[in-house]
């Protein structure tokens, strides 16, 4: 899993997973660009930091066209506010949808050439959310999941040349889980909806991301690695009556 001499770029690289991404690939050897619209409150060591808004399609053009080399396009930024369907227009939804699905497009489409040469590899970052019902986040999670099928059908087209895999990812503890999760105690209650009884750090998602663009995963294209500390646990299994009771043979399981 060593990346010694890649030349990587993490988009929305500044902070909470993004940052996490970004340090596991310059531990791996990489030389890590990351790009957002803002400069790090906090730089991530061994990082180069590149104005940029993904949105932007001039702009990403302009960015990679730059660049003497890409081996790894990281798909990273991305997010959405709470927002119910009926509290904003069709236009402001539009906008989740076109930084969460269209952006990453538009940047490994402008990669692609360095990436095609390099034989590299994308590694997009969707979401849980792309996989189940998302009340409050709904166009988030439709982006998310067209992310995701996107990502096979680029895995399809362009192998075999470059490989493209996406990292499915659960909750995150960030400097910004109090937004979503509330206090401490609130961190403590969600994280116990989970199997392995954690979030997830952002430096799991960023082993991870190291996994599929080192050669570890040299046959790995058009997958989604879920990490998700084991998903959520079904709801039915705290509501139903019959959970503890003991099964005879013959019994409905």
């Amino acid at each position: 899993m060593e990346l010694d001499g890649k030349v990587a770029v993490v988009t929305g690289g500044t902070r909470g997973v993004g940052a996490g991404i970004a340090r596991a690939f310059v531990r791996a050897g990489a030389e890590v660009v990351v790009c957002a619209r803002h400069p790090p409150e906090v730089p991530v060591p061994g990082t180069e930091f590149a104005p940029l808004d993904v949105r932007d399609a001039e702009a990403v053009r302009h960015l990679c066209g730059e660049l003497p080399r890409l081996d790894v396009l990281v798909n990273n930024a991305g997010g959405s506010p709470h927002r119910p369907l009926t509290h904003a227009s069709a236009d402001r939804h539009a906008r989740v949808v076109e930084l969460n699905l269209v952006a990453p497009l538009t940047v490994s489409l402008a990669a692609y050439e360095h990436l095609r040469r390099a034989r590299g590899s994308i590694v997009m970052i969707g979401s849980v959310s792309g996989g189940r019902p998302s009340p409050g986040t709904a166009a988030y999670g439709a982006a998310k999941a067209g992310l995701e099928n996107l990502s096979r059908s680029m895995a399809v087209e362009w192998a075999p040349d470059i490989r493209v895999n996406t990292l499915v990812v659960g909750m995150v503890r960030t400097e910004l889980s109090h937004l979503h999760y509330g206090d401490r105690d609130g961190v403590a209650a969600v994280a116990r909806t989970v199997p392995l009884g954690r979030l997830a750090e952002p430096s799991d998602v960023g082993r991870a991301a190291v996994f599929l663009a080192s050669d570890a995963a040299a046959y790995i294209s058009g997958a989604s690695l879920l990490v998700h500390g084991g998903g959520e646990r079904p709801a039915f299994l705290d509501a139903s009556t019959a959970n503890n009771e003991t099964y005879t043979e013959g019994d409905p399981r």
